[in-house]
């Protein structure tokens, strides 16, 4: 996979905008963004399973029933959740989409972020929608992804670019999140754009494979969002065979799709919010692949783990006890345990039990902003990665005073 710039205007066939509106009180926050195909493109999505489900969901599910899609609608500052008018609202979005761009608002996927509970004025989104189909443009990622932006302190904006069948391929994705994560089928918001041509069914496929292993891997705080959505589009301009069954060219997509939501789980990992690092917990020798990843969720999970490493603190024994609790096969004397970073390495356990190791040492491991934690157990070939960040004071503070 090759890094290129310019998010999820960077497959062929992609324009993205954002503005701000008026939903969010400071005006240099933009707060409505707009991405758009130039055709029709197959379309897959993962939701949040949260009984509680903002009314972007329902609308969005509706519209790419059929498998496909042209344009994604999103605003930030209100969720547009347990809402009498939430549907209107949310299918009034895709009528002004439709108005100002001539997309069938049956082909606009739409999403809200924000305030739970509030209702969603539509007053400021219809006057601004014009202004964000005129700036619709090959350059407009960046603004896009700042529009669905609430407590994020970073943009999250990544693309990769690869081959199929001698043609070149590209996938790109926005992001939003640092608060209320602990993805249950999605993380908070995730846009994803590609060139490539795959058939509806085959993209569901891809997205659901590679979500398993990458945005439900990632947790900040333990508490599963109402509005959580993934979404993928992908409109064939590449001018590659379609993908319509496994095979190489549906191994290539898949791994360039986890290459990016990787890197987007580990972004919202670090940015969550008040974090200080990112914590990656590395496991390996798990039993099977289900215990190797509640180990890893488990440690990154965990109140007090991500205290200590606020502090830089070596606890490791908060490390065992929380690998103890995992809903995992594993034989704890069989467990060994290191910390790493850019600073070094430093082995704290070795079969369930502790060594002497230098508390200076690993103070300057777990000093830099980002740290991983390596968990070897001895069950087994299974492995699993996920992502998590520290525990501030910030952190309470943001979440104090979230609405005013």
């Amino acid at each position: 996979m090759k890094d290129i710039a310019n998010g999820v205007c960077a497959p062929q066939g992609f324009s993205a905008a954002g503005v701000h509106c008026g939903i969010r009180k400071n005006k240099s926050k933009r707060d409505l963004a707009l991405i758009v195909s130039d055709r029709r493109a197959a379309a897959a999505g993962v939701y949040t399973r949260n009984k509680v489900k903002g009314a972007p969901i329902a609308v969005t599910k509706e519209h790419i029933a059929d498998g496909y899609a042209r344009a994604i609608v999103c605003n930030s500052g209100n969720a547009n959740t347990c809402n009498a008018d939430g549907v209107q609202k949310a299918r009034a979005m895709c009528e002004l989409v439709m108005r100002d761009t001539g997309i069938d608002a049956s082909d606009v996927i739409v999403a809200s972020t924000g305030v739970i509970g509030q209702v969603l004025p539509i007053e400021p989104i219809d006057a601004a929608m014009p202004s964000l189909a005129a700036a619709l443009s090959r350059d407009g990622s960046a603004d896009a992804a700042e529009a669905i932006m609430t407590t994020d302190t970073v943009r999250k904006e990544f693309a990769c670019e690869f081959e199929l069948g001698g043609k070149t391929c590209r996938i790109g994705a926005i992001a939003k999140g640092s608060g209320m994560i602990h993805p249950n089928m999605a993380t908070l918001l995730c846009f994803v754009t590609s060139d490539a041509a795959i058939s509806p069914e085959m993209l569901s496929k891809a997205l659901k494979a590679a979500i398993d292993d990458t945005l439900n891997m990632v947790s900040i705080d333990g508490d599963s969002s109402t509005n959580d959505m993934a979404l993928v589009i992908a409109n064939g301009a590449a001018g590659n065979a379609e993908i319509t069954e496994d095979g190489e060219d549906m191994r290539v997509f898949c791994e360039a799709l986890k290459y990016i939501l990787t890197k987007i789980s580990r972004a919202i990992a670090k940015d969550g919010e008040g974090a200080t690092r990112l914590i990656e917990c590395k496991v390996s020798g798990a039993a099977d692949t289900a215990s190797a990843k509640a180990i890893a969720k488990s440690v990154v999970c965990s109140s007090l783990l991500k205290a200590a490493m606020f502090a830089a603190d070596a606890n490791w024994g908060r490390i065992l006890c929380a690998i103890g609790y995992a809903d995992a096969r594993l034989d704890i004397d069989k467990v060994d345990v290191s910390l790493c970073s850019r600073a070094g390495k430093v082995d704290v356990c070795k079969d369930g039990n502790g060594i002497e190791f230098s508390e200076d040492e690993a103070k300057k491991v777990l000093s830099q902003d980002e740290v991983t934690i390596d968990v070897t157990c001895g069950d087994g070939t299974a492995s699993a990665v996920a992502w998590g960040c520290d525990l501030t004071y910030d952190y309470v503070k943001i979440n104090a005073d979230y609405r005013t």
